[in-house]
């Protein structure tokens, strides 16, 4: 009557649904250490590089220092980089209307802040699926072999707790398995979609915040960034 025994006798049907909700068990747990490594980067991104911006740095020696050779530009440093670059390219760029450069950096910065959406919310509708669904295959493997347990009476002459107890034993652990697929799931996805939100919102800010500058900068007679 150990777990492995009974997993072991256990019918095929059910032995599938525990290998299904294991291995997605495991890809789960894959995906939540690599999410929090990520949001964890991009969280630390922001904050170290809104400390430089607000902190009254020159825009063209900021994107110098964050484009140094070798250096990866992620998250909220590459809407400002994307900004900056279709700032001074459409600004170097003859007879363009002020109102034209501010479009094409909008525009630009929004394609960039979705990419980088797109990388936070990776891989969280899989955890999504299998905190939703898992349970409901995990019962699926308890119908099946509380089913195939019952079946099993029908060819002895007397029913015990003992002929009973193993079938029934062996198709709960189907609900445990998928229960424990779920629960870390569920809780992961809801906290990195919150994390995944907030990170998103400032990305936004940011990148409002950023074009106002830009458009004052745009509008005035000297030009250049300074």
């Amino acid at each position: 009557m150990s777990v492995w025994g009974l997993i072991a006798s256990a019918s095929l049907v059910v032995q599938l649904v525990m290998l299904l909700l294991l291995t997605a068990s495991v890809v789960s747990w894959v995906i939540i250490f690599q999410r929090i490594r990520v949001l964890r980067k991009a969280k630390k991104v922001r904050n170290a590089f809104e400390d430089l911006f607000w902190s009254g740095m020159d825009l063209s020696q900021l994107y110098r220092q964050i484009t140094t050779e070798g250096r990866t530009v992620d998250g909220i440093e590459n809407i400002f980089t994307s900004g900056i670059k279709e700032f001074t390219r459409l600004r170097q760029t003859s007879n363009v209307d002020p109102d034209a450069v501010m479009e094409g950096v909008q525009r630009s910065m929004r394609v960039a802040m979705f990419r980088e959406e797109e990388k936070l919310e990776r891989h969280l509708s899989f955890l999504a699926t299998v905190g939703s669904t898992s349970p409901y295959v995990g019962l699926f493997g308890t119908v099946w072999g509380i089913m195939h347990s019952f079946i099993g009476l029908a060819e002895v002459q007397q029913a015990t707790l003992a002929t009973v107890a193993p079938g029934i034993a062996e198709a709960l652990i189907a609900t445990a398995i998928g229960l424990a697929a779920a629960i870390p799931a569920v809780i992961s996805y809801n906290r990195f979609a919150s994390l995944s939100d907030s990170l998103s919102s400032s990305y936004e800010n940011f990148s409002d915040e950023f074009a106002s500058i830009l458009h004052r900068k745009v509008h005035v007679r000297e030009g250049g960034i300074t």
